[in-house]
């Protein structure tokens, strides 16, 4: 696997898992994530998008995972 496809499947886990949320415990719209997690709304809307080409810090996801309530794992499937 590429490091563009492996950043397109953890960026598509992103937005997969933050609707989830939404459906679960509330509304948690990019600009929430990313204020949460200390990042920019473009790095999150970027992940979602596939348009970031430099993917995503080991450290980010595990904050994303943390604030989504979701093991890190779960982005790389």
């Amino acid at each position: 696997m590429t490091e563009k496809m492996i950043n397109k499947r953890v960026g598509n886990n992103i937005k997969r898992y933050r609707l989830l949320y939404n459906i679960d415990k509330g509304n948690m719209t990019q600009k929430d994530l990313a204020k949460r997690i200390g990042v920019s709304t473009s790095l999150i809307g970027g992940l979602e998008s596939n348009n970031l080409s430099q993917g995503i810090s080991i450290y980010n996801l595990y904050k994303i995972s943390e604030v989504l309530r979701v093991p890190i794992n779960k982005f790389f499937e």
